[in-house]
């Protein structure tokens, strides 16, 4: 009894450390039908995501393909931590120097949608904010203190966030304000992050259309089956009924 409650208290704690935010999340509107989005959202991840994150459980060749993307074109522009097409998107960061840089190792994003919820990374993305108590000097409403610095500020710029005090005496986020613009307007970051989104829940699961390509099939094949089965029993039992 004693080791059951001991392996359901591991298994609850990080259960509990992921519904830990109370943030409201957006809708990432994610489309895996969208291959011109997966593109984009491909293109975002390996310019912003892969120097630090991994994807070790997906390959350049396997995304290129399921993309619509040629292989050399991949090979030219997308591939910056690897050699081979055939290789998985892995990164050259040391665990343990990341974990000085960063006071954490980085995770691998494979299957980080699945984890935490298409709408969760696509909120946190978009909600880190300017505060100057933390030693980067920046903060995010839906990971409290996360060591993860702001990558994407160049594109979004700076925010900061407004809170308000509520009845039950504590802060709540009321809204964010934008002290510095970026190289996109609040619009277009929002699609970009869509874009991202859309692709790392691809990744979580990169055989989910396909998988949904052929249940159609089949259910297309059942109906079929079932019409003709129908028809052939009702020749069969005609002079009995």
């Amino acid at each position: 009894m004693k080791k059951l409650i001991i392996a359901l208290m591991l298994f609850a704690t990080p259960m509990l450390s992921m519904g830990a935010s109370k943030a409201h999340l957006d809708s990432a509107g994610v489309d895996l039908g969208d291959k011109e989005s997966l593109q984009r959202g491909f293109k975002y991840f390996v310019n912003y995501c892969l120097s630090c994150h991994s994807a070790k459980y997906q390959r350049f060749e396997r995304t290129a393909n399921d993309l619509g993307l040629t292989l050399e074109d991949v090979k030219q522009n997308l591939m910056f931590t690897a050699d081979k097409i055939g290789s998985t998107m892995d990164i050259a960061l040391d665990a343990q120097e990341a974990n000085g840089y960063f006071g954490v190792t980085p995770p691998d994003l494979s299957v980080i949608t699945r984890a935490r919820g298409s709408d969760w990374v696509y909120t946190y993305l978009r909600s880190f904010y300017l505060d100057d108590s933390k030693p980067m000097g920046i903060n995010n409403v839906v990971f409290p203190d996360v060591g993860m610095p702001h990558v994407l500020w160049e594109l979004q710029g700076w925010q900061e966030a407004r809170f308000k005090k509520g009845e039950d005496g504590r802060m709540h986020f009321e809204k964010f304000e934008l002290v510095k613009a970026g190289s996109m307007s609040t619009e277009e970051f929002d699609g970009a992050m869509h874009d991202l989104v859309n692709f790392m829940t691809y990744l979580g699961d990169p055989s989910q259309m396909e998988r949904k390509a052929l249940g159609v099939k089949v259910i297309i094949f059942l109906l079929i089956l079932f019409v003709l089965s129908y028809l052939l029993k009702k020749e069969y039992w005609k002079d009995i009924h």
